[in-house]
């Protein structure tokens, strides 16, 4: 297939080759197993961490344009923390020179990268090509590949259960489309695992069976989720979080999906990723077995890669140090997650037989509802019900960010996300046209309107940027 352009008449590309995007993720081949320098006999446990950047896209630029906040930060230096845009800047681009530093030491380093697409994209808006030829280094080159994850997410950092469920392929599809842009289509191919934004996973019945269904068939063969937006069939907490799970998600027509997950653990998030905890954990833990197969436990954390002093300062001396202490430890090893999941595979532990867990809350409903025989009034009846009665039942899902609500107190922003949702399908399913610069216009701005930083930032200059994207968006569904 031939090179996907990064911009189409100055938008980002994120649709249009839709039939390209699926022909390139088949067939569904091993990723790593056929490079992978681990061998699981020898090792008791293994560790995983994944860095999540973001940046949103505001209309703060000349004439109210399209820029990223990070750009944003740079012409306004003296604004809050916007000093550290130069920072930010280098976190964003520099696992493209500590992989390489490594690896040329003997070290055997692995990490997984978690970027959303309007932060690739306001990288090359404002110049910093740099930044992403770095970043393409450790992903084309060959020598750089068995050491480098990719993740997919939203394209525009939509929290995933307040979004509306019709745009949940649209965001994935998205992200897809521009990352093959800017790295090739092979490199888009060995994109398996999905990190969802806040690692906020919904636990509406119905909104997660879409979400996974979703997944699966954009290519996705796991879930990255937070230890406590989960639960046991039984509804209580999992009994070893270090194993890989199969997430059951049954909707209120009765039907049901699965989707492996790793458990990111509990704590602070960005602490432990900088500090390495997930290596120094690993090391106090055992193999494991399912279903009469052995395998090393995994410990799995994401944190922002670039947020707070912990992460620009103490990050780097840290990875370092913990990849020069695995290369002396021959029970312990770092791992993608694509890698493990194929590493178990291949030594006999079946998906099948992976211990199962729900999305938080659903014992509640099932005890509720016959699972036999829900309909979608007694669904909505059962959680009208517990709503009523169970005060910490709610199904906003759950994320690392808890203490906050994506939904209450936001009416100013999900009322226009979800009108100019509607409006946006309302002007073009009927067409099912995805090629013209009026169908991605008004998807960049749906999409845009939903990113999950106009409601984190509270209220006011963000609420405002939601407010102007609305209005713009709907000007152009309008005519």
């Amino acid at each position: 297939m031939s090179a996907l352009p990064e911009l189409i008449n100055g938008l980002p590309n994120i649709c249009g080759h839709e039939t390209e995007v699926t022909a390139a993720l088949q067939p569904d081949r091993p990723v790593f197993l056929p490079n992978t320098n681990l061998k699981l006999e020898s090792l008791s446990a293994t560790f995983s961490i994944a860095l999540h950047m973001h940046q949103p896209t505001i209309p703060a630029g000349a004439d109210g344009s399209l820029i990223s906040n990070l750009q944003q930060m740079f012409e306004h230096p003296y604004d809050g923390d916007n000093h550290n845009a130069a920072p930010f800047a280098w976190c964003y681009s520099r696992m493209g020179d500590f992989i390489p530093e490594l690896v040329s030491q003997g070290c055997n380093p692995r990490v997984m990268l978690d970027y959303s697409g309007n932060l690739l994209w306001g990288l090359r808006q404002m110049g910093r090509g740099d930044v992403l030829d770095n970043l393409k280094r450790i992903t084309c080159d060959r020598t750089y590949q068995p050491y480098v994850e990719w993740l997919g997410t939203m394209w525009s950092h939509a929290v995933v259960p307040s979004t509306p469920i019709a745009d949940l392929k649209l965001h994935i599809r998205a992200w897809q489309h521009h990352f093959a842009a800017i790295f090739g289509w092979e490199a888009l191919a060995r994109v398996k695992g999905f990190s969802p934004p806040e690692m906020h996973l919904p636990n509406h019945p119905d909104t997660l069976y879409t979400f996974i269904h979703a997944l699966k068939e954009c290519g996705y063969r796991w879930l990255l989720v937070q230890e406590h937006s989960v639960e046991a069939l039984t509804g209580h907490s999992l009994d070893f979080k270090h194993l890989p799970h199969r997430l059951v998600s049954r909707n209120s027509q009765g039907e049901t999906i699965s989707i492996p997950v790793l458990i990111k653990t509990q704590g602070s998030d960005t602490k432990l990723v900088a500090q390495m905890q997930p290596y120094y954990e690993a090391k106090t833990l055992s193999k494991q077995t399912i279903s009469g197969v052995s395998i090393p436990a995994i410990v799995t954390q994401i944190g922002d890669g670039e947020n707070g002093g912990v992460m620009m300062n103490e990050f780097p001396g840290a990875f370092k140090r913990a990849w020069h202490e695995v290369a002396n430890d021959s029970t312990v090893a770092g791992v993608n997650g694509t890698e493990y999941l194929e590493l178990i595979a291949a030594a006999g532990c079946r998906e099948d037989d992976f211990p199962t867990c729900q999305a938080i809350g659903q014992h509640l409903i099932w005890q509720e509802v016959d699972p036999e025989k829900v309909t979608p009034a007694g669904m909505e009846a059962a959680i009208a019900h517990l709503t009523q009665t169970h005060p910490n039942f709610h199904m906003d899902g759950a994320s690392w960010t808890n203490h906050l609500s994506w939904v209450a107190g936001y009416e100013e922003v999900l009322t226009p996300m979800n009108d100019l949702s509607a409006l946006f399908h309302k002007t073009f399913d009927a067409s099912k046209t995805t090629e013209s610069d009026d169908y991605r216009q008004a998807l960049l701005y749906n999409l845009l309107l939903q990113t999950s930083c106009f409601r984190y930032w509270g209220q006011g200059t963000w609420t405002e940027y939601a407010q102007e994207l609305y209005r713009r968006g709907k000007t152009l569904l309008k005519g």
